[in-house]
């Protein structure tokens, strides 16, 4: 199955199209091994881009799909870029409160049992009051699940908080 291959292809379909290409995108970022977890591969593989994925590999998308392009023996083409995003931390936006915040997901936890924390966090979301926090810890930036609870109407906050360790929080305002 031949795949075109631009930014706003599907991880997972790449996956699905190119089956070695799994070890290429870990050559890429290392953040990448997660897609050996069974349950993040069939669930945020299914949702992810990758301009998404580049974004949690910390590596542009020209870079990403340059070099998918290159192992699934496909050359050239336009890569359109994102706008680029500011080089600076984002600061805390008006309406977050640390002392709000009130669920806490350990989304890598969840992965690690087999359970995507998608579905836990999109059923809170749905009950959450006006100015509550609910906070996503994780050891990558959860573009996928950022994008949903954007598209829900909900205000969403993301920053690496270390080295590897991403905090995400939703709320409703």
């Amino acid at each position: 199955m031949r795949l075109a291959i631009h930014p706003s292809t599907k991880v997972g379909d790449l996956l699905d199209a190119y089956p070695g290409m799994e070890e290429v995108l870990i050559a890429i970022a290392p953040a990448f091994a997660k897609l050996r977890n069974p349950i993040l591969r069939k669930t945020v593989a299914k949702l992810a881009t990758l301009e998404q994925a580049a974004k949690i590999g910390g590596v542009t998308v020209r870079e990403i799909v340059t070099k998918v392009r290159e192992a699934a023996g496909q050359q050239g083409g336009e890569i359109a870029e994102p706008a680029a995003a500011a080089a600076c931390a984002e600061p805390a936006p008006c309406w977050h409160n640390e002392a709000r915040v009130g669920m806490r997901v350990d989304a890598d936890a969840m992965l690690e049992q087999g359970v995507h924390p998608l579905g836990l966090v999109m059923q809170a979301a749905a009950k959450l009051e006006r100015g509550a926090i609910i906070r996503i810890e994780s050891g990558f930036r959860p573009e996928p699940l950022i994008e949903k609870m954007q598209a829900q109407g909900l205000a969403v906050w993301s920053r690496e908080t270390s080295p590897g360790r991403h905090a995400t929080d939703i709320c409703r305002l």
